[in-house]
Formats: C-alpha cells, structure tokens, sequence
C-alpha cells in the first residue's frame, strides 16, 4: 500500500450476509477496501452483518426454540466449514467465539429468556462474522484489525421506550467528540473491521439495532468518524425506480438527495434501512449503495448536492396494509375527537402510517413492518374505539406510493395512472405533507400485476422523466442481460442516399422495401396462423401493397376509398383474399364492399335491423367487443365501453338470434382492443375467449385476433418476442382445432421500413429551451400530437457528431401541439439547413398528413436496396 493516510480520513463500508458467506465474495471485499484506502487517501473501516440466514437462526434460539442445541451446533458446523473453505485453522480463528455461542444455550437466563441474554445470543452471528473477516483479509495481506463495535457505539436511553426497545431496537447517538474520534482513530491498522447490528447497553452488556441494524451501525460510524463517504455493499445494484422483481423494466436511481432515498427507503425498498438515512444526513456524509457482485456498476449515490430533479422517481408497493376506518355523526368540529381515537391507538402500541379524514370518517393506515398487528390486537383495539365511533377494520389491502419532488405539480401528468386506479377498489388517497410521496390504499388482491402498468404509465407521461441522466440509469434488464437487441435500423446505411433524396425537396417520406418483407417474412414463419391480412390504413402505398400481396398477404381496409384503392393498384387481386372491417361507415359501403365479393365485418346489430335486405343470405364476420381495452395511448384502445368498436360480448346471442332471423351466416369472429400491445399473453387471452364464443355461435370458420403488434421506438423497446408470441397462439389454437387463426397487423410490418425526411429551417432559444424549427410538422406527422407518440429524431447531417444537447423539435404549423419530441438529444452544432430525420414513421404518417394552414403534403419515395 502507499504511504499511511492522515489519521483521520475515513471511508466506511458495509456489507450484508451475503457478501460475507463466500470466499471470493471476502477477495471481493479485500479488494475493494484497499482500492478505496489508495484512491481516497483514507483509512477503511468494514461493518459486516452475520453470514446470510445466521441472525434467523440466533433469533431462533433467543425465541426459545426447544432445539436450541442442535441449532447451536447447526452454526458451529457452518462456520468451521466456511473456515475450512477460507483455508484457515477454525479452532485458532474461532475456537473462543463458538465456546461462547455455546455457553449461552447453558446460562442461567436461558430459561427466562431475559433480554440482556436475547441481545447477547442475536449479536454473536456478526461477532463471528467480522473475527472471520478480520483473519482471511489480514492472511491475505492487508493491515487490518479487529474492534468491538459494542467499545464504540452506545444505545441511547429514550423516554417512554419499552425496555423490549431500550435492548433490542436501540439508538445510538451518531454525535461523536473530538475526543471519541481521536481514541478511536487511535487504534494502529489502516483498516479496521468490526460489526453491524449491536451496541453497548448503559449496564455494560449487548444492545441490539434491531431491523436494518448493519445499514445502520454503518451510518452511526460514518457520523462520528465525519467520513468520506458509507457506502453499503449488497446483492443489488443500488435503488430502483421500482422492484425488479416485479417490474423488470425499473431504472436504477443513479443519484439522490437524502430526503427522495428515505422516501422511498420508508415506501418499500429493502436495499437500504431508512434508519439508516437520518446520521449520514445530519452529519453531511455522502452514502452510495453498490453491488459487491458488479462494483463496477454506479450504484446509487446519495447527498445533499444531488440536482432537484422534479418528478416520480420510483413506486412502491407494501402488503399486509390494514386500515382501520372509524365513522360517528358527532364527531364533526368535536373537540379532542382524534386524541381520543390515537390514544386508544398509543396503548395497543399501534404507530399511524396513513390518514385520511373527512367531516364523518377518520381513515388510518397501519403497516405491518412497523406494527405488532395480530388479529388480538385489532379486536382488542376495535372494542377501544367502539366506545367513541363505529368501527371497520379492512385488510388485506396494499399501498402503492409515487415518490418524488413536487408530487403537487404533476397530478396533470398522472391520468393515465388514476384512471388505473380508478378500475381498482381505492380505500384510501394520502399525499404527504413534504409534497414527496402520493399513496393509494388498494385491495392487496387488485394490486398483482399492476406495478409495471403503474410504472409504464408514469414513464409515457412524462411524469417519470427517465431521460434524467443525472439521475435514471439503465433498467435492470440491461444490467441483468435480458434485454433484446434491436437490430441496426437500415437508413444508417442509407444515409448518404436520403441526404440526396432531401436535397430533392422536403418534408418527404421514405419506404424501405426490404424491411418490409422482412416483418412479413417473420410472421409468415409463426406456424399456428392461417391467415395474415395487412391494415392498409397504416400506409397505402403501392409499392407497400404489392410486396406485402407477393409475400402472401391478404389486405383489410375500412373504407370504400382502401378497398377502390387496392383494386386499382392490384386488379387481379382476388376479393377472398380482402377484408372489409368498417366503423360506422355508410350503408352503401357495405353494399358495395358485398359486390365487390369482399369479407365483411359488421359490429351492431343495428345493420340488420335496419338493411336487412342488403344482409339476407349473406356471410359476414363479427367484430366483439370483449369488455377492455389495451395499447400504448388511450386513444388506441378500441375496447370497452367508452369505445365505439365492437359488439358487446354479453350480447352476442342476441346477434346470433338476430342473424338467423334476417338468414346471415357467421362464418368469423373477430376482436381487436388496440394498438401497441407489448405482452403476448394479450392475444393469447383474445384467442381463447374468442374461441369459446365461436363455439357457441356454431357455424364460424375463422378467428380473427387483430394486429396491434408493437415495435421498439424508444432506445429502451425491444423487439416484440415473436417467439413467445407464436407459442402461445399455438397452445391456444390446439384447445379449438377446428379453426382457421387470422391476424391483421399493420404498423408491426411498415412502421420501421419509414422515415420522414425534413430540413431545419431555425434553431431558437428561449428561457432554457432550445427549439429545433423543420418544415415537417402535425400536418406531416400527426402521431405525437394526436397519441403524444415517440419517434426517436436524428440529424443526419450531423450524424457523426456526438447527440450531446437536448431540443425540442416543433414544426410549422400555428398549434401549440406541434410538437414532435422534447428533450431530444443532438449535437449541440445542430443549424439551420441540417437534414433531419424522423424515424419508424412508416405507418400512420403520410395517410394521416393534411393540409391544414395550407402547407402541401409530403412527398413520398421508395428504395429496394
């Protein structure tokens, strides 16, 4: 090592149980201590907690548990084999520490299960812990030492604290003197080792932490010593903007200020005690949670200087929620009502998470992590309360909290998440006072599954602004490497070819033929569809007609104008091999799309009633309507009530009834909630109950699940797993062999064969804003204004140069919406007369564009190459 530090220069690490049951997990931690001894200058101190499942045990035991013995001796063999793995003499190393953990299943206090000898038995697994640490690293030459954490840290005595928590879930006082720091930094080693989790009783003997103990002796250290820096050590990354566990797409939080982590510490995340917070604040000491497995990941760094970022940085979910909800008519304006109530409250030894009040009705929550609740309790504080109000306690139900800076400021941002909530049972809404957190208290049953909406939702808003790299980092399926690679999108070849084509005017719209027939030829290959129609209304290009007809699609139009266009470009075509699927067009569509000899789909049974004669003797498919809506945009969601798609699914023997009447022939059945669906198991469920209805109706050859395929536009999409996708509709189509599968994408097979092409006609700053003018705007592409949809924006001019500066690129048109994207990045040198590009926008583009403030239409080319 270099040259010893100034005495006083400390960095403290911690690490968890299962950091410290490993061997390389020990070279890990070696490693690390003398990196940060030598880049900082410092002296290290290692807190380490009990080797992983330890503490349970010695809880265990301290519990009484009749086994205590063969425990005991459970132990004892684990860490003489650790030992044996670590290749040191386990009775030299811990000889006089494993004749203690015995002695206690022999003393005297055993029996009674005193407290002080509870505290004794639970600190023995980080005692043993930190003397095995302390032996491997110094073997393997580090100048390290061993100290008694109980020398150090002393529990504070606090009034009206049960003598339960003046032993076992202790204070410590995290403000040290100059004199503790001196003796302390007294001690020779340039590293020191020692335990998390206990402290010296005022009596002299064993005080314990309690819950989150290691983070916090951690802390309390890193107060008194004023270090550098605690950084905890663990199994994860850091904090997430979500648990990975149950949203695989959560982002690490990078960087945070103490108030956001303890937020979100106290909400739900296990990674980091929020005790632990509250010394490293007070004492202005930066803390970071890093992964002992990756340490070359950031982590997550907490500190007084992080940037105050606006917006939901993670969301929680805590079960086990109990509310109890206390309702009287004379409680209104009744003085010392809530004293009363939290009195009662106080004596069961029931600390409040939530409240809700109203003029009738208080509503509180209580958390079980932080309370004793047993069904005695509850009966026993119910029967308290019925003296004062009537009483309903409701569980189990689940907390679901938004955590961020000015939480106030964004609810115009949350409508996507309360319209999800309010297809929920909600019991409660608390937004906190320091305007950090928002919580909704939930039914637990209607909480599964519903985190990764919640967290999708808050990502598309805006309301989650993930592209804050100071303080979002990757998802942890990035880190995890589960991540689907996009392919290299084909214009980065093409690039000098469309410069050309944009110096031939702009704004113009450019098709790549080969990838078209690439996403036909993809979902050719998925064997358990019969039959592959393409939306025409994603793009009626001529050139997009033929190749997807000469790849062996049919073709689905809603209108009279796709079907007269379609026969124009492709007059051969057969009429069987067209779809005709209309939303409240005009009757003499339908006739003319049945002279046409089309397939046609009818929603209502308002056409039969009222043309009958245009039905009679006639074969037709029908749209239903199965109860919900799916897609990325509430406006592509063409299921439920509030959609005007489909025929209710619970009426649907009144159809068939109605068909007999007018001799109709159902010979189809066809459900399409909505675009941009991302799980595959959507149209697995379409299918299966599609399949029940066909089999009611009876006479149906053909089930048809829609399109609505999605395809990555972000940087953070993957590809669609058309694997997983193909699979399920082949489990499902084994269960009704008796008919054919339809599908009908459209975006899935051109969205990602098109750019627009457009030129930046001004470049203008205002008040923090940068703005990137184009001559494409809303009446080119239409998507963002009408969906708020993302197409990632590149300046190919430029497209060598590093995408360093966010913009805003707008459009000409005299709108507040013509907005194609915000806080895009791209080279700060970005100028008027650059070629800029706009990308996956072959569907839904040039067949939406207009003319509006009279600007003419884009121009439209095509490359084969």
């Amino acid at each position: 090592m270099s040259a010893s530090p100034p005495n006083d220069r400390w960095i403290v690490l911690k690490f968890g149980g299962t950091s410290v049951s490993r061997r390389h997990r020990w070279d890990t931690i070696g490693k690390l201590a003398k990196k940060r001894a030598e880049d900082n200058h410092a002296r290290v101190l290692i807190v380490v907690s009990a080797l992983s499942g330890v503490t349970n045990e010695l809880t265990a035991i301290a519990d009484g548990a009749a086994d205590a013995a063969s425990r005991v001796a459970a132990l004892e063999l684990r860490h003489r084999e650790f030992l044996a793995e670590l290749e040191l003499d386990a009775e030299a190393v811990l000889g006089q520490r494993l004749a203690v953990l015995r002695s206690l299943v022999a003393d005297p206090r055993a029996t009674a299960r005193t407290l002080d000898w509870q505290a004794e038995v639970l600190a023995q697994g980080e005692l043993l812990s930190s003397t095995i640490g302390a032996a491997y690293l110094s073997a393997g030459g580090l100048d390290i030492g061993w100290c008694d954490a109980r020398q150090w840290l002393e529990a504070m005595t606090i009034p009206n604290q049960s003598a339960w928590a003046q032993r076992l879930s202790v204070s410590c006082d995290p403000r040290g003197s100059e004199d503790w720091r001196a003796r302390f930094c007294a001690q020779s080693n340039r590293m020191l080792i020692t335990q998390g989790f206990i402290a010296r009783h005022g009596d002299g003997g064993t005080a314990i932490l309690g819950r989150g103990g290691s983070d916090t002796s951690a802390a309390y250290f890193g107060a008194l010593l004023k270090a550098q820096r605690v950084e905890i050590w663990t199994d994860v990354p850091g904090m997430f903007s979500a648990n990975p566990r149950e949203v695989p797409d959560a982002r690490l939080l990078t960087r945070l200020d103490y108030f956001e982590a303890q937020e979100i510490a106290t909400t739900g995340a296990k990674v980091l005690h929020p005790r632990s917070i509250k010394p490293c604040r007070d004492a202005g000491v930066p803390m970071a949670i890093l992964d002992t497995e990756r340490p070359e990941l950031p982590g997550t760094s907490i500190d007084g200087n992080a940037l105050t970022v606006p917006g939901v940085k993670a969301i929680s979910r805590r079960n086990g929620i109990v509310l109890v909800s206390m309702e009287g008519i004379g409680m209104w304006q009744q003085v010392g009502f809530l004293a009363d109530v939290f009195a009662r409250f106080k004596k069961h030894g029931l600390s409040v998470d939530l409240i809700g009040s109203s003029e009738t009705n208080v509503t509180v929550s209580l958390d079980p992590s932080e309370n004793l609740v047993s069904t005695d309790v509850l009966a026993a504080l119910s029967s308290d309360l019925a003296e004062i109000c009537r009483v309903k306690v409701i569980a189990p139900c689940a907390a679901i909290t938004l955590v961020g800076r000015g939480m106030r400021s964004l609810l115009h941002k949350l409508s996507d998440v309360w319209a999800t909530f309010g297809k929920e049972r909600v019991h409660l809404i608390s937004q906190s006072s320091n305007d950090l957190n928002l919580t909704f208290v939930i039914d637990e049953a209607d909480a599964d599954g519903l985190l990764p909406i919640l967290h999708a939702e808050l990502i598309d808003s805006g309301a989650m602004p993930v592209a804050e790299t100071s303080v979002f980092g990757p998802r942890w399926r990035q880190i995890a490497g589960t991540v689907r690679a996009r392919q290299t999108p084909w214009w980065r070849s093409q690039r000098a070819r469309l410069i050309e084509l944009a110096a031939a005017g702009t704004p113009a719209y450019v098709y790549h033929l080969p990838t078209v027939r690439a996403r036909a030829r993809a979902l050719n290959a998925i064997g358990a569809i019969d039959r592959r129609y393409y939306a025409v209304k994603a793009n009626t290009h001529p050139a997009i007609l033929k190749a997807l007809v000469e790849e062996g699609f049919g073709l689905e139009c809603v209108s009279l104008g796709e079907l007269r266009r379609i026969f124009e470009v492709l007059p051969d075509l057969s009429p069987t091999r067209v779809l005709f699927t209309p939303s409240f067009a005009p009757h003499p569509e339908y006739a003319q799309a049945f002279a046409l000899g089309v397939t046609v789909t009818v929603d209502n049974l308002e056409l039969l009633q009222q043309w009958p004669d245009m039905f009679q003797g006639r074969s037709v498919w029908l749209r239903v309507d199965l109860g919900r809506g799916d897609g990325h945009h509430a406006k592509v969601r063409t299921g439920g009530r509030d959609s005007k798609f489909g025929f209710p699914f619970e009426r649907v023997d009144d159809f068939i009834a109605a068909a007999s009447a007018t001799d109709v022939r159902i010979t189809g059945l066809h459900a399409h909630l909505g675009s941009g669906v991302d799980t595959a198991q959507h149209w697995k469920q379409v299918c299966d109950e599609l399949g029940g209805i066909a089999e009611r109706i009876g006479t149906v050859e053909v089930i048809d699940i829609g399109g609505g395929l999605p395809i990555p536009y972000t940087a953070d999409d993957e590809p669609f797993d058309l694997e997983a996708w193909g699979a399920g509709l082949a489990e499902i189509k084994a269960a009704y062999p008796g008919f054919g599968l339809a599908i009908e994408p459209g975006r899935y097979l051109v969205a990602e064969a098109g750019v627009l092409l457009s030129h930046a006609t001004q470049v203008v700053a205002k008040q923090g804003i940068t703005r990137v003018g184009l001559d494409a705007g809303m009446h080119t592409l239409a998507r963002p204004a009408l969906y708020d949809a993302w197409h990632d924006v590149v300046n190919l001019s430029r497209l060598d140069l590093d995408a360093d500066a966010p913009f805003d690129i707008v459009g000409p048109i005299c709108e507040s919406s013509d907005v194609l994207g915000r806080r895009r990045p791209l080279p700060a040198s970005t100028a008027p007369g650059d070629v800029m590009l706009i990308a996956d926008a072959g569907a839904y583009g040039y067949v939406m564009a207009s003319h509006y403030n009279l600007r003419g239409l884009p121009k439209e080319e095509v490359l084969d190459v």
